[in-house]
């Protein structure tokens, strides 16, 4: 029997990914989440990194959708994400940082303003305010992120703390 909890827990992390709200993840939900970044950060969409940002959008809906659209009709409810998401991202973490990495890079890549493969603290935060992140929470989940204090954060921080907050264990 799973636990309130972990029930809590996976509807927090299935809100997250329903960006619209409207009950369960599908493609418009991921490509939602690259058009808020980089209007957060003034890219345009047909930049580069636009461009990369919506492909890694792509790449991370494709691999969320083989992994738990049991159904195949291109949008992922609930149940489907506690029964197959969850149970086999918590199953492969790396499998998740596989799917995810695409996207992730291009969004810290939008957010890294000098170019060294980081983004500050604060860019962290609008990046995670974008997704829909409260503010509270972007503060403290990108101070986490920081784990060496030196006030930026990069891929190698990133993608292994992201697999772990969607990896939830029951």
């Amino acid at each position: 029997m799973v636990s309130s909890e972990y029930e809590r827990r996976i509807a927090a992390r299935f809100a997250t990914f329903d960006q619209d709200g409207n009950g369960y993840i599908d493609r418009v939900d991921f490509a939602s989440a690259a058009k808020a970044v980089l209007a957060e950060f003034g890219v345009p969409a047909r930049s580069g990194k636009g461009q990369a940002l919506y492909a890694g959008a792509e790449a991370f809906w494709q691999g969320m959708a083989g992994i738990a659209d049991r159904d195949g009709d291109q949008r992922i409810t609930r149940d489907e994400f506690v029964g197959g998401a969850a149970k086999r991202l918590r199953d492969n973490p790396e499998r998740f940082a596989e799917i995810a990495r695409p996207f992730l890079h291009a969004a810290l890549d939008i957010a890294d303003a000098d170019g060294d493969g980081r983004a500050t603290v604060d860019d962290t935060v609008r990046v995670l305010r974008a997704l829909g992140a409260s503010e509270e929470v972007a503060r403290g989940a990108a101070a986490l992120l920081d784990g060496d204090g030196d006030g930026v954060v990069g891929e190698a921080e990133v993608v292994p703390a992201f697999a772990r907050y969607f990896t939830v264990p029951e």
